[in-house]
Formats: structure tokens, sequence, C-alpha cells
């Protein structure tokens, strides 16, 4: 029997990333290839891209230039760039970096069985189109390996928001909702193999509109159908949009046992002028109003969100509405960014702000987001909360988890707990962590 072949993949950017890759080594798994956590071991490696952070093209160029040394000692290497870098640079990838065998976009990974093999005779393979068929649909999984309690599950795809600074409709397309039943059998099939919480993945994930018997479901009544599967435990989703926060999702939160006090709901910025330029379609009063009637549904839900600072032609002024917004919400979580231009996006044609100044509000901003995280962590201390235990802690005889809350909890308990969701008294807030002791 023939040694099998092994295949290296780095992974960038979000989780629906993340969930690609696993898909990619699927497909790849049904032509002879397992992986390797080492490229020099590697008989294919691939580079799976995001597009959103500043300068992520040439990001990887550098990192291909790595692999040139390795190529020249192993030329049956076949070296793929996949991802949204893939979509935006299609053949270019190809004319800059020569050591290129495969270029995939995010819509077309279930093909590369048939692009490995194409290189494989000497040719090079490129695939960035939008295809019609469900890619989903053509992958072939492996064997049904054990699953480590917690998993990502696409569920919605693409972006029909064009928000002014965002790359997203142009490499991942117009928004896709994948089919009730598919989902469905997707999740049970995780949950047989060990998982116990599933994230629910979609650039804009509560637009769900996934086709069922009855006609279109919301994200909520997937919801509902995900809470009724047996040995699942908990759910939660992300990337939300304000907009589509509808009156089932905000009850779900109230009502649905299995769905975590967690949401993830980007704002951007807390200055209606901004986000009339970011072309956000919600202003601060309507988001504000939103954030009260989740709580009040779900009155110890933690909220997480996303900031852009330093947008074009923003003031100070503008800039003080944002802290003041985020006063206002208390964010549990946050992700904060000094704006970066995106070819061909239409914020990166207009004025932008000076640099020094973007970096001053930033490094301001994210000291107000470290105290109000710091302080909800706090609030925690002497309260019982689930934690799903997941690793081995770097301690002897210690587990960590993720809370319902999704903060990491650290406990000194058996090993046998792995996989399981057990009652957890927390005794300390640490800097990104809590401490607990099983109840």
């Amino acid at each position: 029997m023939s040694e099998p072949k092994k295949l290296y993949i780095k992974t960038y950017g979000c989780q629906m990333n993340v969930y690609d890759s696993e898909r990619m080594a699927e497909a790849l798994g049904g032509k002879g290839y397992v992986e390797t956590q080492t490229p020099e071991d590697a008989d294919m490696i691939l580079l799976n891209t995001c597009h959103i952070r500043e300068k992520a093209a040439e990001k990887v160029y550098s990192e291909l230039g790595r692999f040139k040394g390795l190529k020249a000692e192993k030329p049956d290497l076949k070296i793929g760039v996949a991802g949204c870098v893939a979509q935006a640079e299609g053949e270019e990838i190809m004319r800059r970096q020569p050591l290129v065998d495969l270029v995939v976009g995010p819509q077309s990974y279930h093909r590369l069985p048939e692009m490995e093999a194409k290189t494989r005779q000497g040719a090079k393979a490129l695939d960035t189109d939008f295809p019609e068929e469900d890619k989903f649909e053509h992958l072939k999984s492996r064997p049904k390996a054990k699953r480590g309690p917690t998993a990502f599950l696409t569920v919605q795809e693409g972006c029909d928001k064009f928000c002014a600074f965002c790359v997203v409709p142009y490499t991942r397309g117009a928004e896709v909702s994948r089919p009730v039943d598919r989902v469905l059998t997707e999740a049970r099939d995780l949950v047989e193999r060990g998982v116990r919480e599933i994230t629910l993945l979609g650039q804009n994930v509560n637009a769900y509109h996934g086709a069922g018997a009855d006609g279109d479901w919301s994200l909520a009544r997937l919801i509902w159908a995900l809470n009724d599967i047996d040995g699942l435990e908990r759910i939660r989703f992300t990337t939300s949009h304000p907009n589509d926060m509808d009156d089932d999702l905000i009850a779900a939160h109230g009502d649905c046992p299995k769905l975590m006090p967690y949401l993830h709901l980007p704002v951007q910025s807390g200055s209606n002028r901004i986000l009339k330029r970011m072309n956000r379609s919600h202003d601060r009063d309507s988001y504000l109003r939103l954030i009260e009637r989740i709580r009040a549904a779900r009155p110890d839900i933690l909220i997480s969100g996303d900031f852009i600072v330093g947008f074009p032609e923003e003031t100070e002024e503008d800039f003080r509405d944002t802290l003041d917004l985020v006063e206002q919400v208390k964010y549990g979580q946050c992700y904060s960014f000094k704006y970066s231009t995106r070819p061909g996006t239409p914020a990166a044609e207009r004025p932008q702000v000076d640099d020094a100044e973007a970096s001053d509000r930033l490094q301001r901003l994210q000291a107000l987001l470290s105290r109000q995280q710091r302080e909800l962590q706090d609030a925690m201390v002497g309260r019982t909360v689930g934690v799903l235990f997941e690793k081995t802690g770097r301690l002897d005889g210690q587990l960590v988890g993720k809370s319902d809350h999704l903060h990491a909890v650290y406990v000194q308990a058996d090993a046998s707990l792995l996989g399981q969701v057990a009652q957890v008294k927390i005794v300390e807030s640490n800097t990104n962590s809590l401490g607990g002791v099983l109840v």
C-alpha cells in the first residue's frame, strides 16, 4: 500500500475560513491526503486566505516567498492559494508567484480534487467562479472521525449590504442560504461524532432564509429545530447585522434553552454621519433601541461588537459619538481596528484621516473597551455558570472550557469531564480568563 500524501493548510481570518479549511481537507481526503502540521512534510500546501486586513494580498505573497526553498528541494510539492485573496487576485497570483500551482476561490473548493489531479499532470489550475451547484453537496467526507466538543457550521454565505469599507460582496458573492434539511443533517452528523456546541456561521448569518419543505425558514426557526437535536447542548451564531435582528430571533434569546447568552452585533461607528458614509443602513439610535430589546429578552446576555476608527472624513466629534455609544452599550468583548483601504471599495477613494490621529483614536477606544471587558469579567466572580470543557490546561489536572458567555474558564477537574458541560462557580478574574471550581 502506498504512503498517504500529506496536506498542510494554513488558515487566515474568520471562523468561516476555519470551516472551509476543514471541508477542503475532507475533499482532498478522498484523493488520499492526510493532514500534517508542518509544511516541510507536505506534498501539498494550501493557504486559505482572508482579504479583510490591510495589505492582505502582500502578506500572502510574502508567505509564498518562504516556500521557494522548499519547492526547490521537493519539485513535486504542490502549492495552492484559496479563499478571498485567491478570489480577488485570481491569475495575478500565478503571474507574480510562479511557484503557485493552484488558485481556488471560496465558492469553488469542492472542485479541489479535479484541480489537484490537473496539477499532478503538470498543469496550472485556476477556479474563481461563482458556480451554480451547491459546493457543500459535492464534498465527499472522509470516514466519520471523532470530533472535539465544538464545531462551526456554515449556513449562509455572501453579503448584499455593500458597506463602503468591505470587500466581502466581491469575494464571497451575493447572499445564499443553505437548505434547512442539509444544515440539520450536518448538525446531527456532528453531534454523532462528539460535538456538543455548534456555532452557525454566515457573513450575515441572521439574514438566513434557507429553503424548507414549507417555504423559507428564518434563522430563529432553524435555531429552534437545532434545539430539538438530542445530544446538542449549545447553539451560537455569528456574524449578525443589526438590520436583520427580527422579532423572532430576539425572542429566541429569551426562550430557546440551548441558545447561549452571547451575541456578536457589529455597529462599526457611533456617529450617524459616519454610519451613513459607511452605507450601514442603520443609525446609532436604532442600534441602541435594538440592544435594549435584546437585553429585555435576555438580561444577562453578553454583547460583542466591531468598530472601525479613522474611517475617511471621521472627525473628533464623530469619534466622541463612538465613545459615547460604547459607554451606553457596555460591551463584554469587542474587535476594533484602524481603517485601512481596500482597493475597489468606495471608501478607498475618499479623503483619508491622518494616520497618527487614527492610531490615537484606536488606543483611546481600546482602553475603554478593555476596561468594560474587565469590569464585566470581574462581575462574574461569585456566579455559577455552565462550562463546556474543551481541552487540558497548562497545569496538571487543569481543564479549560468556555462559559455560557464565551469566557475562557480554567478549573481543576478530572479529564473525564472533557466534552461535557459542568456547573462551575467563578472564584477569580484574570486578564483574559476566569478561574473557577466545580460545583
